[in-house]
């Protein structure tokens, strides 16, 4: 696994960040994680853009043109692989960047709920403080689940700890709203664009007349979910979820060639 800290690159395991930095105290900064096609990344302008938009809600500062070179130059060092790429900025003021290997996922999923709510300080921002999803994350699988689904006190369903959601009612595709307060996921927007989504407020009674379901993410794409705690679903993954993900397949080949 290959690293660059502020342009310098190599093997991850041995770049070096100081202690004093506030985001490994404060968890204060911003990340961006996007996939790689033979070291090809998809949507990495859109990627770049939210990353825009969290620094400037956070008020955080960062050397644009270092960073875009940077990653090219670690890309070019990375090679043809297929992996993940991902972005940190710092408030100390460092650009880190690494390319992994893509996380094991069961490739159909079943979710336990979470109950969350949203903090109205840091909504739609990407940022690195991310202990309460992984928490949710942790909570679910003690449960027996693979992954969670965050689900406000009053039954509002909004997403998964790492992933849009999406359900489908009367063979239409739809996902929860931005306005429920869940970050503007690059791969929700495609699959609006490309799959026809609508956007409608779910919550969990709606949830029981549901045909199918699936979580989405840069990472894993379309990621079929077969059970909502104990809500088993009829199909998984059923028709609109199989178009849906070819339509996200599709393009992604055409922007990556």
């Amino acid at each position: 696994m290959l690293a660059s800290v502020d342009g310098a690159i190599g093997p991850a395991e041995q770049a070096r960040v100081p202690i004093t930095d506030e985001g490994l105290l404060r968890g204060d900064g911003a990340f961006e994680g996007l996939r790689l096609y033979s070291g090809r990344p998809f949507g990495l302008g859109e990627h770049l853009e939210r990353l825009r938009s969290t620094t400037a809600g956070l008020r955080l500062e960062y050397d644009e043109s270092a960073l875009s070179h940077e990653i090219s130059r670690l890309l070019e060092a990375a090679g043809p692989v297929d992996g993940v790429l991902r972005i940190v900025l710092t408030r100390g003021g460092r650009r880190i960047l690494f390319v992994e290997p893509l996380p094991h996922r069961p490739r159909i999923a079943r979710v336990g709920t979470v109950r969350y709510a949203p903090n109205r300080i840091t909504e739609g921002l990407k940022t690195i403080s991310y202990a309460a999803n992984d928490l949710a994350r942790r909570l679910a699988h003690e449960q027996g689940f693979d992954d969670a689904l965050l689900v406000t006190p009053h039954g509002r369903v909004l997403e998964g700890a790492t992933s849009a959601f999406f359900w489908v009612r009367d063979g239409r595709l739809r996902t929860p709203p931005l306005e429920d307060r869940i970050l503007e996921s690059v791969t929700r927007a495609k699959l609006i664009a490309v799959a026809g989504a609508d956007e409608e407020v779910c919550t969990l009674d709606t949830l029981h007349g549901a045909e199918e379901a699936f979580l989405a993410s840069s990472v894993r794409e379309v990621q079929p979910v077969a059970a909502i705690d104990d809500l088993q679903l009829p199909a998984a993954p059923g028709p609109v979820t199989l178009r849906a993900h070819e339509a996200l397949r599709q393009a992604i080949e055409a922007e990556i060639g």
